[in-house]
């Protein structure tokens, strides 16, 4: 079983920056986490495609982040991390860690995804 843990959520005025985290481990292998990939979800809203990174280091992302967040990952450290900045009131949002092996499509849509953190909430005040 591949357990996702986040870290690094909080509370920032708009046009602050904050970075997230996520580990992965348990049984996490090289194609279990091929992708690794940032989701986030709004109260109402459904979840939603923010970044994601292969481990070749394919990167796509959302055009609403595109210029602002940047994804990173460590293959050694099986770790992701999403830097964004320029934050605005709409990326409000509770942020999940996902990971999936390869195949997960063109568009960033959760479904591929098999292996989900527990979130971490982002809250940016105008």
């Amino acid at each position: 079983q591949v357990q996702l843990l986040e870290s690094g959520g909080g509370s920032v005025q708009a046009g602050g920056a904050l970075s997230l985290s996520c580990v992965a481990s348990g049984s996490a292998n090289d194609i279990d986490i091929y992708w690794m990939a940032w989701f986030r979800q709004a109260p109402g809203k459904e979840r939603a495609g923010v970044a994601r990174a292969s481990r070749a280091g394919y990167i796509l992302y959302a055009d609403s982040v595109k210029g602002r967040f940047v994804i990173s990952r460590d293959n050694a450290k099986n770790t992701v991390v999403l830097k964004m900045n320029n934050l605005k009131p709409e990326d409000t949002a509770m942020y999940y860690c996902a990971a999936a092996p390869p195949g997960v499509g063109a568009a960033l849509a959760p479904s591929p995804y098999r292996h989900w953190g527990q979130g971490t909430q982002v809250t940016v005040s105008a």
